[in-house]
């Protein structure tokens, strides 16, 4: 029995990375998809690459209640219901205390974007799922809220409020809505990596691994990464394709309604992260 389709699921950050992974593959298994991104521009491209009736893309600026109301209305006018959303949008403006100058606007972004943009979802879930009596919430966190790490400090901290919001909420709405916690560890394909402050800023994540890490780093970028570190078959696999995370998600949703799958770390198997 497949439980993806013919559900509705709102996916916010849904232009790029994860997102839109995760929205062609929701796609491809008879759900219907609401996809919400501020980039009005990587959503089009979205609607025209599915082509699908089933999709509806809205430019949605997370940080705003008011449009995130608006998305799940959308869902409930076009397709009936709001079965799961995916707060997937995000932002990783790792830097050191010291970059503040340079940092602190990308700081606030990430807080309104990772902390403010996960609480209004849930807000504007909340009701329509209430209501039904049913209904799931998947928000995307990350290792870097397991523990504070150098070069993290605004970035985790965001994650580990993202994991306090999903735990309390889970507690209020027990028995109605579903509540599960992703944590991605380092995943080079996405574009997160471009809201990067300080390059040096990520050495936290590495711990007693980063010169070894550095150098795989660099023989990924002049593809000249060993074969069995790129092979997701080999316990050496060293950095973790987008798709693993997508699947992650895709299992939590193919549950019965009685079943919840709470909180799922996904790592490469040869990922040197310490977190």
């Amino acid at each position: 029995m497949d439980r993806i389709r013919g559900k509705t699921v709102v996916v916010t950050g849904a232009a790029s990375g994860f997102g839109r992974i995760l929205c062609e593959h929701l796609l491809a298994r008879e759900a219907s998809v609401v996809a919400g991104d501020v980039n009005g521009e990587g959503l089009a491209e979205l609607a025209s690459a599915m082509a699908s009736s089933a999709l509806h893309t809205q430019v949605t600026d997370v940080s705003d209640l008011g449009q995130q109301k608006a998305l799940v209305a959308a869902a409930l006018e076009r397709f009936g219901a709001v079965d799961v959303l995916v707060n997937n949008a995000g932002t990783m403006p790792l830097a050191f205390f010291s970059d503040h100058a340079q940092a602190v606007g990308a700081w606030d972004r990430c807080i309104d974007v990772n902390i403010r943009g996960v609480l209004y979802g849930m807000i504007a879930a909340f009701d329509p799922m209430m209501a039904a009596g049913q209904g799931q919430v998947i928000n995307l966190s990350s290792i870097y809220g397991n523990y504070p790490t150098i070069g993290a400090a605004v970035y985790g901290a965001s994650k580990a409020a993202v994991d306090f919001l999903s735990e309390s909420f889970r507690q209020e709405t027990r028995g109605k809505i579903k509540v599960t916690v992703i944590k991605p560890t380092g995943v080079p394909a996405t574009n997160l990596s471009s809201n990067i402050v300080n390059p040096e800023a990520p050495k936290g994540i590495w711990g007693h691994y980063l010169a070894e890490d550095a150098s795989r780093f660099e023989a990924m970028a002049a593809g000249q990464l060993p074969a069995a570190e790129q092979d997701p078959e080999s316990p050496a696999y060293f950095a973790l394709n987008p798709e693993y995370i997508v699947d992650a998600i895709l299992n939590a949703i193919d549950q019965p309604l009685g079943v919840s799958v709470s909180s799922v770390t996904v790592r490469a198997t040869g990922d040197g992260y310490v977190l």
